[in-house]
C-alpha cells in the first residue's frame, strides 16, 4: 500500500515537471522566435516596413552604393528581417552565424535573390540581395558570407536607425547649391605658374563616391593640372576630352592628375569604376573655386 502511494506521488511530481517545461517555451526554435518577437517589441517596432542603416566591418562587403548603406527591414509577427542589396553577384550565400557553423551538415544557408538596381545616371545592374534575420537593433551580430571561390568568411554587421518607410532613395549628387557656392569664386583662367589649393564640387554619379576637396592645382607654362583623389580605390581610369588617364598611385584610393583647359567654368570628366558587377563609365561635372 505504501509503495502504491509512493508511486502515485512520483507520477504526480513528474507530471508537474513536464507541464512546467512545456510552459517555458517548448522547442529551441520556438524560443528563438519568441526572443526575436520580444526584441522587436522592445524597440517599439510595430509590424510593417522600415528604412534602416545596414553597416558591416569590411568595405568589400556592404550595401550597394546606390542605396548609401540603407536597406528595408520588415517586422512581421514581431520578427525582424532586413533585405540587403549588395554591390554585385560575387557573394553567393550568407549564413546567420559563424563561418565554421555554415559548413556543417544541415546548416540553413541564406539564398540570394536577384535585385535590379537603377543608379542616378540611369544605368541599371543586376546584383544579389539577401533576407537576413535581425536579432537586435544597434547591436553587432555574426553574419558569414560565401564568395564565388568557395571560401567562407566571418563578418560582423549591424542594423540601426529604423524609420517607417518602404522605399530607399537612390543616392544622388551633391546639391546644386554646393556647386553654385563653388562657382561663386571661380579659378582664374590666367593664373600665374605655381601650385594652388582649389575646392572641387562634383555633380553626377550615384553620390556614393566623392573627390577630396580642397585639391592640388598646378599651373605650368600656362596649363593647369588638377590632382583628383577619389574616395574609392575602384577607379581604374579617367577620360578627359576623350583622352584616357591612368592612376598615378598603386595603393589606396585612386589618384589621377588630369588637365584642366577651362578652370573658370564647369567641365566634364568620365571615371571608370570597377565597384559594380561590371566596369562602368560614369560621367561627372567638376567645378573649381579658389580655396580660402
Amino acid at each position: 500500500m505504501k509503495n502504491k502511494r509512493l508511486l502515485t506521488m512520483i507520477l504526480a511530481v513528474l507530471t508537474m515537471v513536464m507541464f512546467t517545461f512545456a510552459g517555458c517555451g517548448g522547442s529551441a526554435e520556438d524560443s528563438a522566435d519568441n526572443g526575436n518577437a520580444a526584441a522587436a517589441n522592445e524597440y517599439g517596432l510595430e509590424d510593417g516596413t522600415y528604412v534602416v542603416t545596414f553597416t558591416t566591418d569590411n568595405n568589400m562587403f556592404h550595401i550597394n552604393e546606390a542605396y548609401n548603406d540603407q536597406a528595408i527591414m520588415t517586422v512581421e509577427g514581431g520578427e525582424m528581417t532586413v533585405h540587403v542589396t549588395l554591390q554585385s553577384k560575387k557573394i553567393v550565400n550568407l549564413f546567420y552565424g559563424l563561418a565554421e557553423d555554415a559548413q556543417k551538415d544541415g546548416a540553413e544557408l541564406i539564398e540570394p535573390t536577384t535585385d535590379t538596381v537603377t543608379y542616378s545616371d540611369g544605368y541599371t545592374d543586376e546584383v544579389y540581395g539577401f533576407d537576413v534575420p535581425v536579432p537586435a537593433i544597434d547591436e553587432e551580430f555574426d553574419l558569414a558570407l560565401l564568395g564565388t571561390k568557395g571560401k567562407w568568411y566571418d563578418h560582423k554587421v549591424k542594423v540601426s536607425n529604423p524609420v517607417p518607410g518602404d522605399e530607399i532613395p537612390v543616392a544622388g549628387a551633391e546639391s546644386d547649391g554646393d556647386a553654385a557656392d563653388a562657382a561663386a569664386e571661380p579659378v582664374a583662367a590666367d593664373l600665374a605658374d605655381g601650385e594652388y589649393s582649389v575646392n572641387v564640387a562634383m555633380e553626377g554619379g550615384s553620390g556614393k563616391a566623392s573627390i577630396t576637396s580642397p585639391a592640388k592645382y598646378v599651373v605650368e607654362n600656362g596649363k593647369g593640372t588638377l590632382t583628383v583623389e577619389w574616395s574609392s580605390e575602384n577607379y581604374d581610369y579617367m577620360l578627359v576630352d576623350g583622352e584616357k588617364f591612368l592612376p598615378v598611385n598603386t595603393e589606396g584610393n585612386s589618384v589621377f592628375e588630369i588637365p584642366v583647359a577651362t578652370p573658370d567654368a564647369p567641365f566634364t570628366v568620365v571615371g571608370d569604376t570597377t565597384a559594380m558587377s561590371q566596369p562602368h563609365e560614369i560621367e561627372y561635372t567638376l567645378t573649381l573655386s579658389m580655396a580660402k
